[in-house]
């Protein structure tokens, strides 16, 4: 059985894929599951040496004994945890019952796999981390890449204020015309912000602005600048700017891993009595004691996606022969994705 796999190289972790043969054991754990794998996505990668591959929707083929949840030929999406020995770009791979939902008919597999971890992550951030409420608001920044999109669809979908900006006139355009699938209704952004072509400083009187100076509640970023003197090509706010259009109790949930606040940022906060919240979608399958949070999440998802309350971006689902070009291309691009199609061959 064929799968993708990647290897660290050279001083710079430069990442080479490739392709290995794998063999699964002959006997299935007791509470494990046996995947035929049809479709996954590719996520950023950050490990020296990692099975390629975690978001994966297939074919149960054979369950342990104390599998309780799937039967055989029942198709199965799910995430792979962290430390899963296999690559989810396998033909078939062994996985916990307890890392697996029942995909929908109705729902396609390019669908789910393209984003199930983007709206986990919107989940933890609204959900979990910023508790959102009706009539709150939220700033989504870079809403038209895959989590800003789940972001704001949650967020419309559950009552609150959406605000977000675009990094780009077809990003700008994409997103004032993101509207419910049903009826033809306002639009689910209350305001977007341009930030590209040196538009970025417009984006603190722009949110004071649409909140009547009040700021809004929810910010949730895809990554800052800390310094004022950085490159500011590629649209990132800067943390003080995001500091500045939060309200009184707000909460910002940040995907920046290495953010730091000086004592006046805190302060500042402290003035507001608003909090700095980290979200890593991983922190799930950290602990047995999440597992049931977890599973109803996933299943909430896949729901969602099925109705039409989440519905992602079209992607195009790639053969395996052309997934270590781009598996390459993501390392350098860790912003985009990739879905890949497994056929009977692999």
């Amino acid at each position: 059985m064929k799968g993708l796999y990647c290897r660290a190289t050279g001083r710079d972790g430069e990442l080479q894929f490739m392709i290995q043969e794998t063999r699964l054991p002959e006997v299935l754990s007791s509470h494990q599951v046996r995947v035929e794998v049809k479709l996954l996505r590719e996520m950023k990668i950050e490990r020296d040496l990692i099975s390629v591959g975690r978001e994966v929707v297939g074919v149960v083929k054979q369950v342990g004994s104390k599998v309780s949840l799937f039967q055989p030929d029942e198709e199965v999406v799910g995430i792979l945890p962290l430390d899963c020995p296999f690559s989810g770009l396998c033909g078939v791979i062994d996985i916990d019952e307890h890392y697996l939902v029942h995909k929908p008919v109705q729902l396609s597999r390019v669908t789910v796999a393209a984003a199930l971890r983007d709206a986990v992550a919107a989940y933890t951030a609204l959900h979990t981390l910023a508790h959102m409420a009706d009539r709150h608001s939220v700033l989504v920044v870079d809403g038209a890449n895959s989590f800003g999109l789940m972001c704001i669809q949650l967020a419309w979908y559950h009552g609150l204020k959406v605000l977000t900006t675009s990094h780009s006139s077809q990003d700008h355009t994409f997103l004032e015309q993101l509207r419910p699938t049903v009826g033809v209704q306002d639009p689910i952004v209350a305001r977007v912000i341009p930030v590209y072509k040196g538009q970025i400083s417009n984006l603190v009187p722009a949110v004071l602005e649409e909140t009547g100076d009040l700021g809004v509640d929810i910010v949730i970023d895809s990554g800052v600048h800390l310094h004022k003197e950085e490159e500011e090509a590629d649209f990132v706010p800067h943390k003080h700017d995001l500091i500045d259009v939060l309200a009184v109790g707000g909460h910002w949930v940040t995907s920046h891993p290495h953010l730091q606040l000086d004592p006046p940022d805190c302060s500042y906060l402290h003035l507001k009595s608003a909090s700095v919240s980290f979200l890593n979608p991983e922190v799930w399958t950290a602990s047995s004691a999440q597992h049931g949070r977890y599973l109803h999440i996933l299943k909430d998802i896949v729901d969602k996606m099925s109705t039409g309350v989440l519905r992602p971006q079209p992607e195009e689902a790639l053969p395996l022969y052309e997934a270590t070009v781009a598996m390459e291309n993501i390392q350098h691009h860790p912003k985009r994705k990739a879905v890949v199609k497994l056929t009977a061959e692999d």
